[in-house]
């Protein structure tokens, strides 16, 4: 069962369309690409709307890691398109705290070395958010309880 944090993300916890977005699936969203199946795709509007959509800076970090190795292509100057982004998809920043650094160091059961990946789900642990995502890694973990994902 996922960890109950004290914070006010983490008492929003009863609410489904208390949603995190993967990387990838942030950056579709944002693009407007079609990969995102049409009812997950309602729910994150319905979330948005009710401003508990949120990005993990640690998905800035993987946008700007992957424009500067040339995988990834922007319209415009890195930081710029964060900022925009983030307006145009309607989604919260959720911060890199202490107690999710901690934590994502500390992820219970079998969970593979990605330091992306581990901080976005300690991030959903800690804040009691539901990961959107095609990761299978994370899908998998969510099986086993340990957080709660959607599938894109």
């Amino acid at each position: 069962m996922p960890k109950r944090a004290s914070s006010t993300w983490a008492k929003m916890r009863s609410d489904p369309r208390n949603l995190l977005l993967d990387t990838h699936v942030w950056i579709w969203l944002v693009r407007g690409e079609t990969r995102i199946s049409e009812p997950i795709l309602e729910t994150i509007f319905e979330a948005a709307g009710a401003r508990t959509l949120f990005v993990s800076v640690m998905s800035i970090w993987e946008v700007s890691l992957l424009a500067s190795k040339g995988r990834l292509v922007l319209n415009r100057p890195c930081l710029e398109w964060v900022d925009v982004a983030l307006v145009r998809s309607g989604t919260e920043l959720a911060l890199l705290t202490a107690e999710i650094a901690v934590e994502c160091n500390g992820l219970p059961g079998q969970f593979h070395n990605d330091p992306a990946d581990r901080i976005i789900t300690a991030t959903a642990r800690i804040e009691g958010l539901t990961v959107v995502t095609r990761d299978r890694q994370i899908l998998d973990y969510a099986t086993q309880g340990y957080v709660s994902a959607l599938a894109c």
